[in-house]
């Protein structure tokens, strides 16, 4: 119950009003000054002014330079390739020259061997193929032996070397 007692009966606070504020005071402007005396040119320093504008030309000029280098050797790589791909393309034409040559002459040379043993086999004379031919073991061996012959002479006149 003492509880009870406290809580009702305790006094309330009341909000306190805010403290009026004071306007800003009003500013008289500034006197104006004099202007300072300068000190002679020979003792003055230069103007930071003066130095900004001859560092930015540097810089800009440095940077210019260092792209123009970029460049330049960008220039000299692409001029080092086109040379070398132009003296391949040189190479290789100087090579398809002569293997076209030696394709030419490889077909001559299959020609005149072609014609040869043309030749070759015309001079055997087959005979027609009939059962009787056939069965004749005798005559079969003795156009063989021929055909071996002839294919021997035609080898030796083409120059043929077999591996041995």
């Amino acid at each position: 119950m003492a509880e009870q007692a406290t809580e009702t009966t305790a006094p309330t606070t009341a909000k306190k009003a805010a403290p009026k504020r004071k306007a800003p005071a009003k500013r008289k402007p500034a006197a104006k000054k004099a202007p300072a005396k300068r000190k002679p040119a020979a003792k003055r320093k230069p103007a930071a002014k003066k130095s900004t504008p001859d560092f930015a030309a540097k810089a800009k000029e440095n940077g210019r330079n260092a792209f123009l280098a970029s460049l330049g050797f960008y220039g000299k790589a692409y001029d080092q390739v086109q040379e070398q791909f132009n003296s391949l393309q040189e190479q290789l034409e100087e090579r398809r020259k002569k293997a076209e040559k030696a394709y030419k002459e490889l077909v001559k040379r299959g020609e005149k061997v072609e014609k040869k043993a043309r030749k070759a086999v015309d001079d055997i004379e087959l005979p027609k193929f009939e059962l009787e031919s056939l069965t004749d073991r005798k005559k079969l061996d003795a156009q063989l032996d021929k055909a071996k012959a002839r294919f021997e002479e035609l080898k030796e006149s083409v120059g043929f070397k077999t591996a041995a």
